[in-house]
């Protein structure tokens, strides 16, 4: 079935519980479970998955919230962070304009997506990202850039395209190391809260080959 986790994947939500993910502390993540979906709080802070990673295929599904009053991005802004660092925006992009690289399905920054492919606000939607993380050398230089193909509601948005550094200003300093899947709780001046859905977030581990 599509979207199910395959018999291989890491499960980080299943609709139960929580426990994988947590803050940038270590505390247990706050975000509530409502029905099956992990619901964000405003202004507790980003999440972060416990299991960390070098090469994936992650699958989460969002639903982004109505907010008719917000424009550009103020409106239902999130995001998903392979390793914390490198951004694949979340957004309503339905009628709302923005600057292209900030859109849904962008590489938030670097490349717009190649279409918009979204739903309106309240409609469950599908990121399947394939991601190969930065090479580096002895010296932890980066050889070889990492890259990343993201399908948004089964349609291709990016197409292995490579990432030119880190999407966020994180004190995280070693692009070499493994890192976390990210959730953001995404704060903006204009609005209080944004009551982002997330649910069915799994992750397959890519076995990593030697850079050219």
């Amino acid at each position: 079935m599509p979207g199910q986790p395959p018999s291989d994947a890491i499960v980080l939500f299943d609709g139960k519980n929580g426990d994988d993910w947590t803050y940038s502390d270590g505390r247990p993540s706050q975000w509530p479970i409502v029905d099956d979906h992990l619901a964000c709080k405003s202004g507790t802070g980003n999440i972060y998955s416990r299991h960390k990673f070098t090469d994936a295929q992650i699958h989460v599904e969002f639903s982004t919230p109505l907010m008719p009053q917000a424009h550009g991005q103020a409106r239902a802004n999130s995001g998903v962070y392979l390793q914390g660092r490198y951004e694949i925006q979340i957004l309503d992009s339905v009628n709302n304009p923005t600057y292209a690289n900030g859109s849904c399905g962008a590489l938030y920054g670097q490349y717009a997506p190649l279409v918009n492919v979204c739903r309106p606000p309240k409609q469950w939607q599908t990121y399947d990202i394939v991601f190969h993380a930065p090479r580096c050398g002895p010296d932890k230089k980066i050889v070889e850039p990492g890259t990343v193909t993201v399908l948004q509601n089964g349609v291709l948005v990016q197409d292995h395209v490579t990432i030119h550094g880190r999407t966020t200003s994180s004190d995280d300093t070693d692009v070499c190391a493994e890192g976390p899947l990210m959730l953001q709780d995404h704060q903006h001046p204009d609005v209080k809260e944004t009551f982002m859905q997330f649910r069915n977030i799994w992750m397959r581990t890519i076995p990593e080959t030697p850079s050219k």
